[in-house]
């Protein structure tokens, strides 16, 4: 199935899908109007909000300037986004409106914590003939996929997301006990989880689709790449031994994840009880938070505030 959303200059428009079930007599030409409108007013909401368009530290970092200190500080923090993250996606599944949802979340949290991705089809492929760095670089195939459900996967420990982010951090002379806690947390890194679990694990389904359509568009939108290149430069220069395949992983993936919002979008709006109001809110309020994160870090940056 191709999760791929259709987007012009202009912005978000009608995808195939939708032309599809216009087609069938499932939608009226009303409908699919009041929905291009309103794919519109996300576009210019959400998708063009400055932390999605002009993240200045990710831009900054993507540079390769990153002191030692600065690297550790921000691999800390970024430590305990990615742990308390579990939280707010368990509390995203609890509160699923419906099985279908609850399967799509538990994809997610699953995989976070170790369970490969396959194709159904296919078994997991051999690591034969690859080196360790080129493991890292593109994933070792015994422990990651991009592609395929956690259904019938295999569950490994070291296929766990933050065991690949503590491989980061052991590089840079931190050990597991000095990462992904609250306690590590500056008060910005602390402000965008909780607003994670308050928005994205939301009870109300209209506020949790539109923090959940937000967050995977802004993590779909550049700025794992511009943290894999500032990294690369690192691994290049300074860290010949820095394990990246947290980041590499998460670049190539993230296209995936907000497609499958879109769909979900599509799904739900039609739906006499969705809240146009109530997604908007979800999704502004989450890349409030979001914000606040990375412009907490740039601040710490330029104050030289570091834990």
């Amino acid at each position: 199935m191709n999760y791929t959303i259709t987007k012009s200059p202009e912005g978000l428009t009608i995808s195939s899908r939708i032309q599809e079930r216009l087609q069938r007599g499932e939608l009226v030409q009303a409908q699919v109007d009041e929905f291009a409108e309103f794919l519109t007013q996300v576009d210019r909401q959400l998708l063009h909000h400055p932390i999605i368009t002009d993240n200045v530290y990710t831009r900054w970092f993507s540079e390769g300037q990153i002191s030692d200190t600065e690297l550790r500080h921000f691999i800390k923090q970024f430590s305990v986004f990615s742990n308390q993250f579990l939280i707010a996606a368990l509390q995203k599944i609890i509160n699923a409106p419906n099985l279908q949802q609850s399967r799509a979340g538990r994809e997610i949290l699953l995989n976070e914590l170790g369970v490969i991705y396959r194709k159904p089809e296919q078994a997991i492929a051999p690591s034969t003939g690859l080196s360790e760095d080129e493991k890292d670089r593109q994933g070792d195939p015994e422990l990651v996929s991009t592609e395929g459900t956690v259904d019938g996967g295999i569950c490994r420990f070291r296929a766990a997301h933050f065991e690949w982010l503590a491989d980061v951090a052991n590089g840079l002379g931190l050990d597991f006990g000095e990462i992904g806690k609250r306690q590590h947390g500056r008060p910005t890194t602390l402000h965008f989880c909780d607003e994670l679990i308050r928005l994205y694990g939301s009870a109300d389904p209209a506020i949790a689709e539109g923090a959940s359509f937000a967050v995977e568009n802004w993590a779909a939108a550049g700025f794992w790449q511009e943290l894999e290149d500032g990294l690369g430069i690192l691994k290049q220069t300074r860290y010949p031994h820095l394990r990246l395949a947290f980041f590499t992983w998460h670049n190539r993936v993230e296209g995936q994840h907000a497609g499958h919002t879109l769909e979900e979008l599509e799904e739900v709006y039609f739906h006499p009880d969705f809240d146009r109001e109530k997604f908007m809110q979800g999704g502004r309020e989450i890349l409030e938070a979001i914000a606040v994160f990375w412009n907490g870090l740039e601040r710490d940056r330029l104050e030289h505030v570091y834990l």
